[in-house]
C-alpha cells in the first residue's frame, strides 16, 4: 500500500512520515519511506545525525538510467529521451516489487534507523532559476508507476508541502493519503485546499491532527475538519528530545496508538489497481497534451498500452 503524508510547512508531516516508517518497520513489515519534500529531512528525522550524509544516491541523479531499466523491451517507448514521469507501463517494461533485488533498489536504497530509505535529492546550483522541485519527483512518479506492491507491505512517502503537492499527477499513486493538521486556522486552510482537489478525483484523505495540547486543541480539529479526522498525536516530548538529540525513552502511548490508527485505516484500503491505472493514463495524457508532446517531438499518447492491466495480473504474464 502506498501512502502519502501532506500537509502545511511545519505541519509536522516529516515526522509522522518517520514515525509510521519506524513503526511499520519495527512490526517486522516491508516498508520503504521515499523523502519527496524540498526540504530533505526524512534521513534525520529517521535518525541519520545531521553532520553525516546520505549516501546512496538521489534518484533525481540517475533519472535517466531509472528510465532505460524500467522502460524495457516496450516497443511504445523506444529511448529515455520519449520517456517522461507521466510515461505508463505496458507490456514489455519491467515491474517492480518493493524491495526486489533490482536496480533501483539495489542503487537508491539506504537503511536509516532500520527503515529503508531512498530520496529524491535537493535543488543544485544548475537548478536555480531555471526548474520547478517537481521535475526532481519525475523519478518518484515513474517509481510508483511501475511498482507492484502486495498485501502487508507499505510506501511511505513525505510529500511537498501544502496543495503544491497538486502541481503533479504524483497524488494520486496513494492508496491513503494522511493529511497533517495543526490546530490553527492556517493549517485548516491547507486542509480545506487539499480536501476538495482529492475530492476531484475520488482521492481518499484522511486528517492526522499533530501538536494536539488539550481539550480545546482537539475541539477546534473537530469543529473544522469534522468525520475527516482519524486520529491526532499529542504535543510529544519524545519527539522533541529526538529533534534535539537527546535520548527520552519511547514514544509515548497515546502516539503510538495513533500510528496503530493510521495502519488498521490503510489495510482497511481496497487495492484498486483499476483506478490507478486509470489515472495514470489520464495524467500521461493531460501532461502529453500540455507540455510533453512538444518537449520530445512525439505523440506521447501513443506510449498507453490499450491491452496492460497494472498488478499482479501483470507480474504473471511477465514472469
Amino acid at each position: 500500500m502506498r501512502v502519502a503524508f501532506v500537509g502545511k510547512g511545519g505541519s509536522g508531516k516529516t515526522t509522522l512520515s518517520a514515525l509510521f516508517s519506524r513503526h511499520l518497520a519495527r512490526s517486522g513489515a516491508p516498508v520503504v519511506a521515499i523523502d519527496g519534500d524540498i526540504n530533505q529531512h526524512l534521513a534525520h528525522a529517521l535518525g541519520l545525525d545531521e553532520d553525516e550524509g546520505f549516501a546512496a544516491p538521489p534518484l533525481s541523479v540517475r533519472t535517466g538510467e531509472i528510465k532505460d531499466y524500467l522502460r524495457g523491451t516496450n516497443p511504445r517507448i523506444p529511448s529515455r529521451d520519449a520517456m517522461v514521469k507521466t510515461t505508463p507501463p505496458g507490456r514489455g517494461s519491467r515491474l517492480l516489487r518493493l524491495l526486489g533485488d533490482d536496480e533501483i533498489h539495489r542503487h537508491h536504497v539506504q537503511a536509516v534507523g532500520g527503515v529503508p530509505l531512498m530520496v529524491t535529492g535537493t535543488f543544485d546550483e544548475s537548478d536555480l532559476g531555471v526548474a520547478c522541485y517537481h521535475s526532481k519527483l519525475g523519478a518518484v512518479e515513474l517509481y510508483l508507476n511501475h511498482l507492484v506492491d502486495g498485501p502487508g507491505e507499505y510506501v511511505v512517502v513525505d510529500m511537498t508541502a501544502g496543495a503544491d503537492a497538486f502541481a503533479s499527477g504524483l497524488f494520486t499513486r496513494f492508496d491513503m493519503t494522511f493529511l497533517v493538521v495543526e490546530p490553527t486556522r492556517k493549517s485548516v486552510s491547507v486542509y480545506c485546499q487539499y480536501r476538495d482537489h482529492a475530492a476531484e478525483f475520488g482521492i481518499p484523505v484522511a486528517v492526522v491532527g499533530n501538536k494536539v495540547t488539550g481539550e480545546d486543541d482537539l475541539l477546534f480539529l473537530k469543529e473544522h475538519v469534522g468525520d475527516d479526522l482519524l486520529a491526532h498525536c499529542a504535543q510529544s516530548p519524545y519527539v522533541r528530545a529526538q529533534e534535539q538529540g537527546r535520548g527520552h525513552g519511547g514514544l509515548e502511548p497515546h502516539n503510538t496508538h495513533t500510528l496503530d490508527l493510521l495502519r488498521t485505516a490503510v489495510d482497511a484500503r481496497p487495492k484498486d489497481w483499476a483506478t490507478f491505472q486509470r489515472h495514470a493514463v489520464e495524467f500521461h495524457l493531460r501532461n502529453a497534451a500540455a507540455w510533453a508532446d512538444e518537449a520530445t517531438g512525439q505523440d506521447l499518447a501513443g506510449q498507453v498500452d490499450p491491452d496492460f492491466r497494472h498488478g499482479p495480473a501483470a507480474l504473471t504474464a511477465l514472469a
